[in-house]
């Protein structure tokens, strides 16, 4: 078997972001502004601080309006709830995106059901997981469709391939599956407790491995040839003498490297994907909420 190919996700997030870049200023010749996205941050979390700085940097450089608010982690519920009804009527604003976890107390659920589904760019409201799931056009959760990118550069036409997604999230496993449907896969949704996981990954052409548990899927769990999109991002405990331990997918990738054809390292596979396609959907929303058609090559 020839050597697997690794994926590489960075350079087709930077390509993705470059298309982007380059389709904003027709939408601002037609519309008369920018698309604006709208990001809000509670409380002081150090990781969703990187995400939410990472986001505004990727904003601006596609030429787009970025709106950053910051809540103190105790603000009521209420409070919350007003703001993105606010950035809901702000007409600047075409996509909102609540950057979770949120703190203790506060009900995730409900503030994500607060947003207009047509700003929803991070895809979780029911209105849009139910479009996707009857195949309408829908604003599709990030990594999955970042995911479905990088599939298709690989492997083309997905017809007929048998996929199995390994993950049963809202986030990413659900619509996943949702996705490779549509391309015409047949689709397996796995999870911790499935019986008999290694037989049932097996048989999978695509694997994609979103679980949250570090390298739980093993080499010898994949069949020859098969492709694998590793969503999982763990780090290990340290090794003696290290300060901070070496970040693992949920795929072990050095066994893996023996059997596929194709897999996303971890860092660098899938995890670039995700600010490149909350631009994209950024600019698929701004343009239907201005009655444009979608942008091509998006």
């Amino acid at each position: 078997m020839t050597a697997a190919q690794i994926i590489d996700g960075k350079a087709f997030a930077a390509g993705l972001r470059e298309r982007i870049r380059e389709a904003v200023p027709a939408f601002v010749e037609q519309v008369g502004r920018a698309p604006g996205l709208a990001v809000v941050l509670v409380g002081e979390d150090p990781a969703s601080q990187v995400y939410v700085a990472s986001k505004h940097k990727a904003t601006i450089a596609a030429g787009m309006e970025s709106f950053e608010y910051r809540l103190p982690a105790d603000v009521d519920q209420a409070e919350l709830i007003a703001l993105v009804e606010r950035l809901n009527a702000d007409a600047a604003v075409d996509g909102i995106l609540v950057q979770l976890p949120l703190p203790k107390g506060l009900d995730e659920k409900a503030v994500v059901m607060a947003i207009d589904p047509d700003k929803d760019v991070d895809g979780l409201h029911v209105i849009n997981a139910g479009r996707l799931a009857n195949g309408e056009e829908a604003l599709t959760p990030c990594t999955p469709l970042g995911s479905l990118m990088l599939l298709k550069d690989t492997l083309g036409d997905l017809t007929g391939l048998d996929a199995v997604v390994v993950g049963r999230s809202i986030l990413v496993g659900k619509p996943m599956a949702q996705l490779l449907l549509a391309e015409n896969c047949t689709v397996t949704m796995a999870h911790s407790r499935t019986r008999n996981l290694p037989d049932v990954v097996r048989r999978a052409d695509i694997v994609v491995a979103a679980v949250g548990r570090a390298e739980m899927v093993k080499g010898d769990w994949l069949k020859d040839g098969a492709v694998v999109i590793d969503v999982g991002i763990n780090r290990l405990d340290p090794e003696p003498g290290k300060e901070r331990g070496r970040l693992v997918g949920d795929v072990a990738t050095a066994e893996a490297l023996d059997h596929v054809r194709a897999i996303t390292p971890v860092p660098g596979g899938v995890g670039p994907m995700t600010i490149a396609v909350l631009l994209r959907n950024t600019l698929v929303a701004a343009s239907a909420r201005a009655g444009l058609d979608k942008p091509k090559g998006l």
